[in-house]
């Protein structure tokens, strides 16, 4: 990150689309948290911090009569937190690269922080807008984008913003700096055995993921709804779980494909199943590939977990993306947090681990387990794109082709 920034004004993309509850309360504040090193670097350099993000989609959830729905989607409801985090009285502006943030930006001092309102206010930065992002850097002398988790759209303010600044003028974050770092750990140099755990619940989600990791993985965990599609392409009864026919030869494909490179493909040899999708369904465990009609699989079973054990408790590189089950209800959560426990338990004997993507990192964090793995991303889609091989824009903007 840029150094020797003193009473410089400095524009920062940060990631505080963070969950609210009905009071809009935050629920979860793990983003924000994640930005707090780099704040805290900058405000020992004495600059003068500016900060923007986005919070949910505004622009999408209109009001019926077309309006923006402010009290909703302000950042305005983070401003008190945000203080309490970085233990300074955080100035929030009420617009995004207008009036008010000009007036608030220009008055701005060493070590103060202004919080800008939601930039998905303005219908430009999700088009990657060059007047928008031309008023958000005429707020600052320097740029650093430390939200990794948008780094792959192309928005005013993760993307063309940077356009406006010199090379020398423009950085990326610590968080954004770890990321990438952690990220490639995996890519480019994984320690061997290397076991990858993808769930979640369409293969067609992670296509390209599963085929980036067949290249040098040794063993790929496939689980989630997904793995139904797998189970039903090796001629498996699957009764009602979620399945993709339109991806079934595709399955097979990639069956084939980790046979030929000699990878461990490992699918669920068992299933926790349900009558219905609900926490107070009836269920059983059964074969994966015996499943009845009128049941679906929700969890992985106990055998399928007892095959997963070694390849992850014995690997040197895990990476980790998606839950294996519908581990929001009690009684699906197994799966999941055996995979979470196994997970730190390799972690803690010397693998490098990552966990990535929105509701693994949830997975995580609700079996308390997030201090004992090495990395946990906080880029849902985008950590999914990076690690698919895919350059991202939030990243080229900085570091150019």
């Amino acid at each position: 990150m840029l150094t020797n920034l003193k009473d410089k004004k400095v524009l920062v993309r940060v990631d505080f689309n963070v969950p609210l509850n009905a009071d809009h309360q935050i629920t979860d504040d793990t983003r924000m948290r994640k930005a707090l090193p780099t704040i805290k670097a900058l405000q020992d350099q004495g600059a003068a911090i500016i900060l923007m993000s986005h919070l949910g989609r505004p622009q999408k959830k209109r009001l019926e009569d077309g309006s923006i729905d402010v009290s909703k989607f302000t950042l305005r409801h983070l401003v008190e937190h945000l203080s309490s985090l970085t233990d300074t009285a955080v100035q929030f502006a009420k617009d995004c690269g207008g009036e008010e943030s000009i007036l608030m930006s220009r008055d701005l001092k060493g070590g103060q922080i202004l919080l800008l309102e939601n930039t998905r206010f303005d219908a430009g930065e999700s088009k990657g807008d060059t007047d928008f992002a031309g008023r958000l850097a005429s707020l600052a002398d320097v740029y650093i984008n430390d939200a990794f988790g948008t780094a792959h759209r192309a928005h005013s303010s993760t993307t063309t913003v940077a356009e406006f600044f010199e090379p020398q003028n423009k950085s990326f974050g610590l968080l954004m700096q770890d990321e990438i770092a952690n990220a490639k750990k995996i890519l480019n140099s994984p320690k061997r055995p290397c076991t990858a755990i993808f769930g979640g619940a369409k293969v067609s989600d992670k296509i390209k993921l599963i085929e980036r990791f067949i290249n040098f993985a040794d063993t790929i965990i496939i689980g989630g709804g997904m793995a139904y599609t797998f189970i039903k392409a090796q001629e498996g009864s699957i009764g009602d779980s979620l399945v993709e026919d339109s991806h079934l030869d595709l399955a097979k494909d990639l069956i084939n494909k980790a046979k030929e490179y000699d990878v461990n493909l490992l699918i669920p040899e068992d299933s926790i199943i349900a009558d219905k999708f609900a926490a107070d369904a009836k269920t059983q465990c059964v074969d994966s590939n015996t499943i009845p009609d009128g049941w679906m699989g929700l969890d992985v079973g106990p055998k399928a977990l007892k095959a997963f054990e070694p390849a992850i408790l014995n690997a040197q590189s895990i990476i980790w993306n998606g839950p294996l089950g519908v581990f929001e209800m009690e009684a699906f959560s197994k799966g999941t947090m055996s995979i979470a426990k196994m997970v730190a338990a390799a972690s803690q004997k010397g693998a490098f681990s990552l966990v990535g993507g929105g509701d693994s990192v949830s997975a995580i964090n609700a079996s308390g387990l997030a201090d004992q793995v090495s990395f946990i991303s906080t880029g849902g889609g985008a950590m999914l794109e990076f690690l698919e091989g895919k350059k991202l824009p939030g990243i080229k903007a900085i570091e150019g082709e």
